[in-house]
């Protein structure tokens, strides 16, 4: 029974977008992520997606690709990414509910693997598209629903934890604190995210900070491997 970590699929089974167009890695990428998913993963083991499964607008838009998902191997937990419009925040037990025993909704809830609690959010950054206080409000709604997510998790007992995100909390020479400090007050040893793909790979911060091991598991940076991480 392991545990895997990789995002950003970028799904569009129903809908024109294809991801070749932003890089030649993507060419063909669900045939790639079909392979390596079944070369490595089995029935036993646990898949944690960090977000961006689909660029369906809606659940009817995106039904084929949830569907891709379901039928590969293994468990899987989904998190939300910024392109997931399909999933409304506020209904993530909406979606729980209907997709029982298939797919896993990971916000404002925990999910476990062996002894520890796995928890998460899509998190947020400043990337200069909309206004830095649209930026903050996103922020601390997200540090709300991250802060949830552990205290869900430490009620039932865990105390320890690993910490996936859609967005990075540290790029290039910007970090998010105020995530970084959540992750310091449950003492996350791990954190895992995506978010970002081609040449902004080379600026996403992966080894130790502070004490905690940050890896970068975007679908294209991994090979479209998912990442053994447990």
């Amino acid at each position: 029974m392991s545990l895997y970590a990789i995002g950003d699929f970028h799904l569009s089974f129903t809908v024109n977008k294809p991801m070749d167009v932003f890089d030649k890695r993507w060419k063909n990428h669900v045939v790639k992520i079909e392979k390596y998913w079944k070369k490595k993963v089995t029935e036993n083991d646990t898949v944690v997606i960090t977000g961006d499964h689909s660029w369906g607008r809606d659940l009817a838009e995106c039904q084929a690709d949830l569907d891709f998902i379901m039928a590969l191997p293994g468990r899987k937990i989904l998190l939300r990414g910024n392109h997931d419009m399909f999933w409304d925040a506020k209904k993530t037990e909406n979606l729980n509910e209907m997709f029982r025993g298939k797919l896993e909704f990971l916000q404002n809830n925990f999910y476990t693997y062996e002894d520890y609690a796995l928890v998460g959010t899509k998190g947020y950054c400043y990337e200069g598209k909309d206004s830095y206080e649209h930026f903050l409000k996103i922020r601390e709604r997200e540090l709300g629903r991250l802060r949830c997510s552990f205290e869900a998790a430490k009620a039932a007992g865990y105390e320890k934890f690993i910490m996936f995100l859609h967005y990075p909390p540290i790029f290039m020479e910007d970090s998010i604190p105020e995530f970084l400090e959540v992750m310091k007050e449950f003492s996350v040893k791990r954190c895992y995210y995506g978010h970002i793909h081609a040449q902004g790979c080379r600026h996403a911060f992966r080894g130790e900070w502070d004490g905690v091991q940050m890896e970068m598991v975007s679908a294209d940076f991994l090979g479209f491997c998912p990442k053994k991480i447990g």
